[in-house]
């Protein structure tokens, strides 16, 4: 048998970016920033996939392909229907991007059926003693994972939010610590810090003075996973049976700010608190009375606060507080 020693260099076709179903998805996905793009991405790299499989042209798709692709992902894929959705509104996000540069002459995934989602939360948080648990978990644990249950289960962060904290993006503001934090979206915000949080900080800190707030254990920023993994070791060893997340911190946290046994201690408004509207004025005259004038005499029960229609607000006992928490003044702010 003959070896032959010589070897033949194969160069790869040029990968144009800038040409066909490339185009079109840098296209869609240049409007975007941020994790938004990198989800999209993902998605759309899915659909993508999927046509490629079974040979379909991207511009020629119709609504039946579409139909058949969300069947695949609820059937085979065995997907819940909040992630079916987001993947569906990708691709009609795709498609009508398309329209708007004038590849289509109309959407394919206009008229493709939704799955149905619930609009209520199905995530499950925590209650005030489990916070507690948690937060005193946490603490004994190590200043690191008390930094990161405290931005999210004290401060209402999420989970980008908290990584990204920088020590620069410590102050003070009229004689108060203050945390300035770039939001969903590109938003700022300014969180007043009470003492125990703000304590809190500092020991995590650990005389630096610049970088990233929370550390892993080798020395590099924190981000969502190594936070994830955290999460879920602390909440063992808290007693805590059903899963709990970063997210669930966050849901706890609005929970607790939202109960009625104690104002909440931090400025920042959660997200989505219904208001309700006070109680139209009347306009018309006031009536006369001719009768006999009745005698006032004290309520024997609390009255309705100015602005609240319901029942008479009822006290209740106070549960168990820990320092730090939501709704529990621990210091002057």
């Amino acid at each position: 048998m003959i070896m032959s020693s010589e070897s033949i260099l194969v160069r790869p076709e040029p990968y144009d970016r800038f040409s066909g179903a490339h185009l079109a998805a840098a296209a869609f996905l240049a409007r975007y920033s941020g994790r938004t793009r990198e989800a999209y991405a993902a998605d759309l790299r899915g659909f993508l996939a999927w046509c490629a499989a079974r040979q379909l042209d991207v511009f020629a798709a119709s609504r039946p392909h579409i139909e058949v692709y969300v069947r695949w992902l609820e059937e085979e894929r065995h997907l819940a229907p909040a992630t079916v959705a987001r993947r569906l509104s990708t691709v009609i996000g795709f498609y009508r991007c398309l329209v708007i540069d004038g590849r289509l002459e109309k959407s394919p995934a206009d008229y493709v059926r939704r799955p149905r989602v619930s609009p209520d939360s199905q995530a499950l948080g925590l209650d005030r003693m489990q916070l507690g648990a948690l937060v005193a978990t946490a603490r004994a644990a190590g200043p690191m994972d008390a930094a990161l249950i405290t931005c999210l289960g004290l401060l209402g962060l999420r989970i980008s939010e908290a990584c990204g904290i920088d020590l620069e993006d410590f102050g003070a503001e009229r004689g108060h610590r203050t945390l300035h934090i770039v939001g969903k979206g590109g938003k700022p915000a300014l969180i007043p810090l009470q003492p125990p949080v703000a304590r809190t900080l500092d020991l995590a800190a650990d005389q630096r003075t610049s970088g990233p707030l929370l550390l892993t254990r080798t020395g590099r920023r924190m981000d969502r996973y190594a936070a994830t993994r955290i999460v879920h070791r602390l909440a063992k060893h808290a007693g805590i049976d059903h899963h709990i997340g970063c997210h669930s911190l966050r849901h706890s946290y609005i929970t607790a700010a939202l109960d009625p046994a104690c104002p909440c201690a931090t400025s920042r408004s959660p997200p989505g608190t219904p208001t309700r509207a006070p109680p139209p004025a009347t306009t018309g005259p006031a009536a006369t009375s001719t009768g006999t004038p009745t005698t006032s005499s004290p309520p024997s029960s609390p009255g309705v606060p100015d602005g609240v229609v319901g029942a008479p607000v009822v006290p209740r006992a106070q549960e168990p507080a820990f320092e730090g928490a939501p709704g529990v003044r621990c210091g002057t702010v």
